[in-house]
């Protein structure tokens, strides 16, 4: 399926970014949590997907929208996620590297909420 048939949405609440096909079948997420100290962020924790859509360009999609989400919210993004962070290595121009403290208030944030892992 091309990743033009693909739909990217916020669910907020349920702390997903998720990637959902033509059908409405869900393909792909990004787990995540907001954080408001030491400043405002998004945490990545983990990215998911489905098998039958791996190699489609989904993780990467995924993770681009995550960055442009916390662009427009005036955000920074602490990737805790190994995928996330690994692609923002190599889009250094679209994921703004995030300060050593931020990174770890988010792992402690993250210690002490295991359930959001």
């Amino acid at each position: 399926m091309p990743m033009s048939d693909i739909r990217i949405r916020d669910d907020r609440a349920a702390g997903r970014l998720e990637a959902v096909d033509a059908d409405g079948e869900l393909v792909g997420h990004i787990a995540y949590f907001t954080l408001d100290a030491p400043e405002p962020a998004l945490v990545p924790v983990h990215t998911i997907v489905e098998p039958a859509h791996e190699g489609q360009g989904i993780a990467g999609s995924l993770a681009r929208e995550i960055y442009d989400i916390a662009a427009r919210e005036a955000r920074k993004v602490a990737p805790l996620c190994p995928y996330v962070a690994s692609w923002a290595t190599r889009h250094p121009d679209d994921a703004p590297p995030a300060t050593p403290e931020l990174l770890r208030a988010a792992k402690l944030w993250l210690k002490n909420h295991p359930e959001s892992r």
